[in-house]
């Protein structure tokens, strides 16, 4: 919609920014920023290309609004970990956050990779002043808690690479876990038994 457009969008204007943006993620997230075009878009949400120019400036505005609208819900596992409580727990219900996000959100996680693995060109910003911050409170919170032997000495910023690794994995890479694994079986219910023994022991003190 023009900028200079100040009116309250109608409810269809409303629906179809909707049905555009559920579609590119459809687009984007199967083809990549480079792959995907407006023209796949388009038929993808059942409307025409104009239609879609109407609402929005081009593919890259597209793009950019998918992803200021993933950042927050991307952050809100990260900023739910709790400095006063317990540490073990803390970070294990991370890891199940993290998990459930691949499970309900994979559209959203092969978005956010897709622009990692370009260089983060559109989303440089957002993880200079969103991420960069949360990551480094967060770290120092799990730092105090291995330096007062509450959890076993380790690197933070190591130990939440391991968990986005391992976590967003299943989103990501699901068409290999889908193979390797059957189609017929869940592996998020075996993933959450195994994440939680994994990152259990790594955590357990043996001190």
């Amino acid at each position: 919609m023009p900028d200079g457009d100040q009116k309250k969008p109608s409810r269809i204007q409303t629906r179809n920014r909707l049905v555009i943006l559920d579609a590119a993620l459809n687009v984007f997230s199967q083809h990549g920023y480079r792959g995907a075009t407006l023209d796949q878009i388009a038929s993808e949400a059942g409307l025409s290309k104009p239609n879609i120019l109407y609402y929005f400036q081009g593919k890259e505005d597209i793009h950019l609004t998918l992803l200021s609208q993933l950042m927050e819900t991307w952050l809100d596992p990260l900023v739910e970990l709790d400095p006063d409580g317990d540490p073990q727990t803390e970070i294990l219900d991370y890891v199940q956050r993290k998990l459930d996000m691949a499970l309900e959100l994979p559209r959203e996680s092969r978005l956010f990779a897709g622009e990692i693995l370009q260089g983060a060109p559109r989303m440089g910003p957002h993880l200079e002043s969103d991420l960069k911050p949360l990551f480094d409170q967060k770290c120092e919170v799990i730092a105090g808690w291995s330096a007062a032997g509450k959890i076993a000495p380790i690197n933070p910023q190591h130990l939440i690479f391991s968990i986005w690794a391992t976590t967003q994995h299943y989103a990501d890479f699901a068409a290999q876990v889908t193979v390797l694994l059957g189609a017929d079986t869940d592996p998020y219910q075996t993933a959450s038994e195994h994440l939680r023994s994994m990152f259990t022991a790594i955590l357990r003190n043996k001190a």
